[in-house]
């Protein structure tokens, strides 16, 4: 139970101090209590020493007041994107390196990453859909447009692969948090192995084609392991075609 303090008139003027107060208090009581049933209009009245009526001139209702938190938090996304970004030069590595800073933010702070994402806003964008849009999703944007002025990918489809960075990095960390209990390995190890794939795979349709069937990845993977000199590869790769060939004939016939 946290106790209320009255609160002395506040000066004209300071009705954005009083806002960014009201946020601030939202969030160590959804901190505390790991649950947003906790977070009343109420409770967060006392806990600043205002009345409710008070929270209802800066925030329509309890939903308007924890997206304004949920987009407090996302404004931080951007600053840990720019540091996992620093001093990397190669666009491709500072894509993984951007996709692993975004789940690390989001499984430490578990309560705010699941708020943010449990449903969308009956009303269009929410304050962390514009937040997100203008911060970290334009960081994304601008290493993948890079990435497709290298010729990885057509400049189209830019939107696109950033989207399915996004979707990757995302679902980790939404699985993590879900269940924390299955073996993701030291320091996100896992989670680096499945945004490394997602890169390179990005990459590799780039030489092969989006379209490209398994056989002809297998195909090029026994090629680049050829030109390798990986002989025990080639054998495989030679073994699993002669195999594929004589099933392909026994279906003709």
């Amino acid at each position: 139970m946290h106790s209320s303090t009255k609160r002395t008139r506040s000066p004209r003027g300071s009705g954005e101090l009083l806002a960014e107060e009201i946020i601030a208090s939202a969030t160590a009581l959804l901190l505390e209590e790991g649950d947003d049933a906790a977070v009343s209009i109420r409770a967060v009245a006392g806990r600043v020493g205002v009345t409710p009526p008070s929270i209802y001139l800066h925030f329509a209702d309890k939903d308007a007041l924890l997206d304004a938190v949920c987009a407090r938090y996302f404004e931080q996304l951007d600053g840990v994107l720019g540091e996992a970004s620093e001093g990397i030069e190669d666009p491709l590595e500072r894509a993984l390196q951007q996709g692993l800073a975004y789940v690390r933010f989001a499984v430490s702070t578990p309560v705010l990453y699941r708020l943010a994402f449990r449903q969308a806003p009956p009303g269009g964008a929410s304050k962390v859909d514009e937040v997100l849009a203008a911060s970290a999703f334009a960081r994304m944007s601008a290493t993948v447009t890079e990435l497709a002025g290298e010729g990885f990918f057509p400049m189209s489809d830019v939107t696109e692969v950033v989207l399915e960075f996004w979707t990757a990095a995302h679902g980790v960390a939404s699985l993590m948090l879900a269940k924390p209990g299955l073996p993701w390995g030291d320091d996100l190890a896992l989670a680096e192995s499945l945004m490394r794939s997602v890169c390179l795979g990005r990459a590799s349709m780039g030489v092969l084609g989006a379209a490209s069937e398994p056989c002809d990845v297998r195909a090029w993977l026994g090629r680049q392991r050829f030109d390798n000199g990986d002989t025990e590869a080639v054998a495989r790769h030679e073994s699993q075609e002669k195999v594929k060939s004589e099933l392909d004939s026994s279906r003709t016939r």
